[in-house]
């Protein structure tokens, strides 16, 4: 039995001459993987290859256990042509298809996810929107957005408002933030930390800024503390899954923020 759905490509790689494995996140049934038998060729139903970012009309079957789905047909409906014309954009989506491929399992479904993919892609495509609103921001301030939504949503970040040792305020010098203890360290708790990351007044600021947005209010996230705060957010992250996204590299542009593990 068929399912559609309205699916994103987060990965695509070749099986053959012809055909695609692709990997796709849909808004009712979450991360699926399907193979594409003859997508590269020219009269396709696709009219082609399938590209990463491509978002549209995806029409599937679901394979059993550790088989692929197949592909029957996919309509794309939104053209993302314009995350191509600048690196930075390109990074940034790039860096998110790779975190929710990362983050998401195949078959759990995640409308909110999807939605946050598919807002934050369509505001990285905005190219005259303001350099210095989180909403509607650069590349640097749309990421870390994207990535604090994201991660709070899948339950690996909580709340930041106190320390997560003595339950004090944290202040604004000698903070750290720890993966393994998952909150803020005050500079009375952070010596006994053997894993922690340094948090800048910049990343104290964004962090602000962002809770602020996640409550519906409309902050401004400048370029240098939303890179600092993607800096520990893409951390963070690297360190619950025990491996760093490829991407990465690209897409988080400034690490402020001073690491010690053992």
């Amino acid at each position: 039995m068929s399912t559609t759905d309205t699916a994103i490509c987060i990965r695509a790689t070749d099986y053959s001459e012809t055909s695609q494995v692709l990997t796709f996140l849909t808004r009712g049934v979450g991360v699926v993987r399907l193979l594409a038998k003859g997508s590269k060729r020219p009269k396709s139903k696709s009219g082609g290859a399938i590209d990463l970012l491509a978002e549209g009309r995806c029409v599937f079957t679901t394979g059993r256990g550790q088989s692929l789905g197949i592909l029957m047909e996919f309509a794309e409906t939104v053209s993302r042509a314009v995350l191509r014309e600048r690196l930075d954009r390109l990074n940034s989506a790039l860096f998110m298809l790779e975190l929710c491929g990362a983050v998401v399992a195949e078959g759990d479904p995640h409308p909110e996810v999807f939605d946050l993919l598919h807002n934050a892609l369509g505001r990285l495509g905005q190219p005259d929107a303001s350099p210095q609103a989180v909403r509607r921001g650069s590349p640097q301030a749309v990421l870390a957005y994207f990535q604090w939504r994201l991660i709070r949503h899948v339950g690996l970040l909580g709340e930041l408002n106190a320390c997560v040792s003595c339950g004090g305020k944290v202040g604004t010098r000698d903070v750290y933030f720890s993966s393994s203890l998952g909150g803020l360290l005050c500079r009375d708790c952070e010596s006994a930390a053997t894993e922690k990351y340094r948090v800048t007044p910049a990343i104290l600021s964004a962090l602000a800024a962002l809770t602020a947005a996640e409550a519906g209010k409309k902050p401004t996230l400048p370029d240098k503390q939303a890179a600092a705060v993607n800096a520990l957010l893409a951390y963070h992250i690297q360190y619950q899954l025990g491996k760093r996204l490829k991407t990465a590299r690209h897409a988080i542009v400034s690490g402020t923020g001073d690491l010690r593990t053992p």
